[in-house]
């Protein structure tokens, strides 16, 4: 069972056979890549690109704003492209805001107070200017607003939700905020089933096999509310029973299996990040090996569709060095075949490896 839960995932997710040469359409494709670790989302891009894709490719679609980050979903960091921020955000939005309701209290923040700072920062982004959140922070200050370090994430949290900014071009290695009217093209909007409908297709296209719970998970949906979507396109989705599990797994979909086929995942990766059951990939004794009770999801190394260690990278003075930490100590793999995917990664960051 496992061994085609794997196989179909990884052709799902473009990591075996994948179909793009451009980031902005397995963006698309995917629905939405966390990118909670900013660096290591753009290797979550670059991996699931046709061979020979680099990080300048993947950050001059980022800095075009044809892929924006923004907190869309759960809440966290998603890249997304620009054609689907505005509708995944209408639909995320209530959910969004109503995860940072208690704490909102305890910030002594109010809604009178979000319209404020909205209106603030809006003012202080017109003209295509790209801020840090430090910057903004400081004139926020400078306006009366009390600005640190956990109020300004409900503050820019908000202002995602509701569709006022979203990722601006980036200063050196800092990310930046800009308004999402000026950074994205006018798109098309859709009603509350036509989007629940797309965002259910996008999901189960790119993350086949999935259950409806991994889908309410990914999208922070209610299990209501993923029902319902998943209902809107059941005439896509085949059904399946692999033990206890129902599985969906959408049309478009085809096993691609290579018994040696070698990954080097980024931390949050979708892979596995985006499922709520884990267990086809991970076996149980290695989770906390994964990721943390925290939920820190590491760098993983996946192996014939199973997750099976992590990897570490190091620059020394003889360059950019990448070593695997299997979870079983006596793990096998030819050499060649992690070093192939170890190649792979340092030709896609070499641009950025002194």
């Amino acid at each position: 069972m496992n061994k085609t839960i794997r196989a179909i995932r990884m052709s799902s997710q473009q990591l075996s056979g994948p179909l793009f040469d451009d980031s902005k359409d397995v963006v698309s494709y995917m629905g939405a890549i966390q990118a909670q670790d900013y660096p290591m989302s753009k290797w979550a891009v670059g991996i699931r690109l046709k061979s020979g894709s680099t990080i300048q490719s993947v950050e001059k679609a980022l800095e075009m704003g044809e892929i924006l980050r923004s907190h869309v979903m759960r809440p966290t960091w998603h890249l997304v492209s620009a054609e689907d921020i505005r509708w995944m955000l209408k639909l995320s939005e209530r959910h969004i805001k109503a995860s940072a309701r208690t704490r909102d209290k305890a910030l002594e923040i109010t809604e009178s107070l979000y319209a404020h700072t909205n209106r603030l920062i809006e003012k202080m982004l017109e003209g295509n200017r790209s801020l840090t959140r430090t910057e903004i922070a400081l004139e926020l200050a400078g306006a009366g607003v009390l600005a640190d370090t956990s109020r300004m994430t409900h503050f820019m949290m908000r202002a995602e939700a509701e569709g006022i900014i979203c990722s601006g071009v980036d200063k050196g290695n800092k990310s930046t905020y800009a308004l999402l009217e000026e950074r994205a093209a006018p798109a098309k909007e859709l009603h509350r089933e036509e989007a629940l409908a797309t965002l259910a297709g996008k999901y189960f296209r790119s993350h086949s096999p999935a259950s409806l719970y991994d889908f309410a998970w990914w999208s922070g949906l209610s299990v209501v509310e993923a029902r319902q979507a998943t209902r809107l396109i059941e005439h896509l989705l085949i059904t399946d029973h692999w033990g206890e599990h129902t599985l969906f797994i959408h049309q478009s979909c085809k096993e691609v299996y290579a018994d040696e086929v070698l990954h080097l995942l980024p931390s949050y990766d979708e892979y596995i990040i985006s499922y709520k059951d884990r267990s086809a990939v991970l076996d149980a004794p290695h989770i906390p090996k994964a990721y943390s009770a925290q939920g820190v999801f590491f760098p993983l190394v996946l192996h014939k569709g199973a997750l099976v260690g992590r990897w570490n990278k190091t620059i020394r003075k003889k360059g950019l060095i990448v070593e695997p930490a299997f979870f079983d100590k006596h793990y096998i793999i030819n050499e060649e075949i992690f070093n192939a995917a170890a190649n792979r990664y340092k030709t896609f960051v070499s641009s950025h490896v002194s």
